[in-house]
């Protein structure tokens, strides 16, 4: 379980402390990175806690996601389309999903501490 927060550590310190500047036609692509690489984060923390996480399922959704949502945006820009806004939808949506059963799930175990005591 700490490994996800590890990580996200890692990237918050490693960001904060270089002086990178994303050009801004790749925005888009970077966005949606972020999505995916949170979701992913969020779904790997519900799966350990309904005790279903796989490492491998892990590590690749993240590689998947990233790739697929980055596809989507490089051919909506040679579209001509905002393809990439279907892909912070799924994401965004995805995402809150995940956050709204870590939440449950939490609850759960807390009240079921409580009642225990």
């Amino acid at each position: 379980m700490w490994l996800p927060f590890f990580g996200l550590m890692v990237g918050i310190v490693l960001g904060l402390l270089t002086d990178l500047k994303i050009p801004s036609e790749y925005s888009n692509y970077l966005s949606i990175a972020v999505l995916a690489a949170l979701d992913t984060l969020f779904g790997g923390i519900r799966a350990h806690l309904q005790n279903l996480y796989d490492e491998k399922v892990f590590v690749s959704g993240f590689f998947f996601n990233i790739i697929l949502a980055a596809s989507l945006a490089f051919l909506g820009v040679h579209l001509g389309v905002d393809l990439y806004l279907a892909a912070v939808f799924a994401f965004g949506v995805r995402l809150f999903q995940n956050i709204a059963v870590i939440r449950r799930i939490l609850l759960i175990k807390w009240s079921d501490s409580k009642k225990s005591v």
